[in-house]
């Protein structure tokens, strides 16, 4: 496979110097790599003596992908929940851009009541792709992750319901919290979800719930579109989904992979 190989925390953070790194997380510090993403999917990761505590960083997101694609509907109870059709064939599919991507820790900024009065959370598991891939075999479609990471699908629930596809719901800045960390050497197909709102849990699932498999959806999407190193496939999120209010504290914790938190603002 792709992936490290042993189980490792990849992060990417801005140091005290203001420049950027990728790192091993090491319990509380970070050991700095001098190498880049494709270095280090490659197995090739150099280290520069360098540790630091989390405290003394500034998370950034985990990787800086050509796309993210969303898989909807994928757990039989929120598509129920949000008047979507449960046990697909074929995943509902859309896109977030680059720009609504957050790092750990980061400020999601709902937008004016104007444009919208239902902001939820959704959270869920993501593949990081590994290698460039088209057409690819749903046996050999785990070769093609790299490792996972953690997703928040920020959505104004009330424009998904309304327009005829999901770009204005889904697309807003700050509408992509993503991290903290790339954990690779992990089975992503038994995962527990868990994603909480003021300390109180609102989404409790486990990966092996999904109505489509994770090897079936990366190679479905590969015959639409070529996967390209860094792209997120983000999975989609079990039932829970509700709405946030500025001062909300958002924490989607994946089992073996950590925790994502979020402020609402």
């Amino acid at each position: 496979m792709q992936m490290l190989q042993k189980t490792q925390k990849i992060v990417r953070y801005q140091a005290p110097n203001g420049k950027r790194y990728y790192g091993i997380v090491e319990g509380d510090a970070v050991l700095q790599s001098s190498s880049d993403f494709t270095e280090i999917i490659n197995n090739e990761m150099k280290f520069d003596g360098i540790r630091l505590k989390h405290s003394d960083i500034k998370f950034l997101e985990p990787v800086s992908p050509s796309k993210i694609i969303n898989f909807g509907w994928t757990y039989a109870e929120h598509a129920k929940e949000t008047g979507g059709t449960a046990n697909l064939k074929e995943p509902f599919l859309f896109l977030k851009p680059p720009s609504s991507l957050i790092p750990n820790e980061g400020e999601i900024i709902l937008p004016s009541s104007n444009l919208t009065k239902q902001v939820e959370m959704e959270g869920e598991i993501a593949l990081v792709v590994g290698k460039r891939g088209k057409n690819i075999k749903e046996e050999e479609a785990m070769d093609y992750i790299f490792g996972c990471t953690i997703f928040n699908d920020i959505t104004a629930r009330d424009l998904t319901k309304t327009d005829p596809q999901f770009t204005r719901g889904k697309g807003f800045d700050t509408f992509g919290p993503l991290g903290p960390w790339i954990t690779t050497g992990i089975d992503p197909t038994n995962l527990k979800i868990t994603t909480t709102l003021n300390d109180k849990v609102v989404q409790e699932g486990n990966t092996n719930e999904m109505s489509l498999s994770l090897p079936f959806l990366i190679s479905w999407i590969s015959q639409v579109m070529t996967l390209e190193p860094g792209d997120i496939l983000a999975t989609g999120s079990p039932a829970g989904s509700c709405p946030m209010k500025s001062g909300d504290i958002v924490v989607v914790e994946v089992e073996e992979i950590g925790k994502l938190r979020n402020y609402v603002k």
